[in-house]
């Protein structure tokens, strides 16, 4: 009986925590199953000692002045013991929005609404361009080649990632772009990255965070009317420096920094920014034109106000300027998409290469909290998408045609289950997939979500892998 009794508890625990249930219900529950223990097990030690520990929890908590005196200063001693949030990680908090994470999180989730999500549709145009201009690019390149031989894209593929404006899906068609939906810029990457992972990631980058979307959100309109078209139409190829050899992709502890001062620019002494930074696994660095680059920003003779410290900053360097340097090129995974490091030292730029010039000044880590929606939410589900469906095809299609022992190796039960689990997981990714695309659609910038999304993804996309290896065997 006792032990039927701890099970019903439990159960009621979380009936009452999923409901939400006020702190008098709690109380009154135990209460009752004292009386309960009471009546099934009189009165013994356990009983006395359970009677003593909630009489001092009703005396406590129901006393306001009570509770104040003792159960403030335990929370203020755990307070004292954890690190200080910088104002870094405050900012981080507070950018992007608040969606429905808040109801997984709160353990309090409305079904029906996400149900009834509201997805937009592909437009006309967006499905020919999926039809026509995708399709003709995935014909233009032979993954074994470029990975095994070229170390690159072909010439033509290149050729035709710009002519048909790959690198502009995101920019606004009056600056000469696609002007795409977020869900029409992942099935764009989506059905390349089923047919070329590096074609994908060439595509999908500067399409992400970078100097595009952050010229849209936060450039100035002389910034948005010289660089868009030319991001648009290729002329300008983009990457974004964030990642340190010492720090990844932590901004708030990046080394990189900036000096506001007098220099020489053009044959002027202008206000101006010195630059020192060291910077690897930047995509598309090695052929970049337009360096986006984040660093800390420091004003030790108060010459754009009273602070010294300015926090992160986000400029636009082209890389033809005098001391910007490419390394040696990265080769990650031995995948062709190009990949390497930049460095800089005592690099004088014009204040005005800050995006948003003067007013962008100190708001970089804001402006790329509110932008790693769009590289999380859309560009890394449809990756991950296009990994999980090119494996459902090709190990589906294996498994009917491969035999052992005279039997088609789909009949056989490991390979079925193996099947079954890749065929879940790639429902799961396309459901990510379409929804974060769809609240980015919704102008929702939420960057909690878009985490999510980008862990799981990620980690789905290696399961289907794993799986699809092992039905292929010394195959894969």
């Amino acid at each position: 009986m006792i032990e039927l009794l701890w099970i019903g508890l439990l159960v009621a625990v979380g009936v009452l925590i999923a409901r939400q249930a006020p702190l008098w219900v709690y109380t009154a529950s135990a209460v009752l199953l004292g009386w309960l223990l009471v009546y099934w097990n009189g009165v013994g030690v356990g009983v006395v000692l359970y009677g003593l520990v909630l009489l001092a929890f009703i005396v406590v908590w129901y006393a306001p002045t009570l509770r104040r005196q003792i159960i403030t200063p335990i929370f203020s001693a755990v307070k004292r013991q954890l690190p200080p949030l910088s104002a870094t990680e405050y900012e981080a908090l507070q950018s992007g929005d608040v969606w429905k994470e808040a109801q997984l999180l709160a353990g309090n989730i409305n079904w029906q609404a996400w149900a009834t999500i509201p997805l937009q549709p592909l437009s006309e145009a967006e499905k020919a361009f999926i039809e026509g201009p995708v399709s003709k690019l995935c014909s233009l390149v032979n993954d074994w080649q470029s990975t095994h031989h070229d170390l690159d894209l072909p010439k033509a593929a290149w050729d035709y990632l710009k002519s048909e404006r790959f690198f502009g899906l995101i920019i606004p068609k009056t600056y000469g772009g696609l002007g795409f939906s977020a869900i029409a810029h992942s099935t764009v990457i989506q059905k390349i990255a089923t047919h070329s992972a590096a074609a994908a990631v060439t595509a999908m980058v500067p399409n992400s965070l970078g100097p595009a979307e952050l010229l849209l959100k936060y450039g100035t309109d002389t910034q948005k009317e010289y660089y868009l078209p030319r991001l648009a139409s290729g002329t300008e190829i983009p990457c974004f420096a964030l990642t340190g050899p010492e720090v990844g992709s932590d901004a708030s502890s990046i080394p990189d920094t900036g000096i506001v001062c007098y220099g020489e620019y053009q044959g002027k002494s202008i206000i101006g920014i010195k630059l020192s930074w060291s910077k690897r696994y930047i995509t598309l660095a090695p052929i970049a034109t337009l360096l986006g680059l984040a660093f800390k920003l420091f004003d030790p003779d108060q010459l754009l106000g009273q602070k010294e410290s300015l926090g992160i900053t986000l400029c636009l360097i082209p890389t033809n300027h005098p001391g910007v340097e490419i390394g040696q090129r990265h080769f990650p995974l031995n995948q062709a998409f190009l990949n390497g490091p930049t460095y800089g030292h005592d690099v004088f730029i014009p204040l005005e290469w800050v995006i948003g010039e003067k007013a962008g000044v100190g708001q970089g880590w804001r402006m790329l909290m509110a932008c790693l929606a769009a590289g999380r939410g859309v560009s890394l589900p449809a990756l991950s998408t296009g990994l999980a469906k090119l494996c459902y095809r090709t190990s589906g299609a294996y498994a009917g045609i491969r035999e052992q022992f005279h039997v088609s190796i789909g009949q056989f039960e490991g390979v079925q289950a193996s099947l079954a689990r890749i065929a879940g997981y790639t429902f799961l990714l396309e459901s990510m997939r379409v929804v974060t695309a769809g609240i980015v659609d919704q102008s929702v910038h939420s960057a909690v979500i878009s985490a999510i999304a980008k862990y799981h993804c990620t980690e789905l996309g290696r399961c289907v892998m794993n799986e699809a290896m092992d039905i292929h065997g010394g195959k894969a």
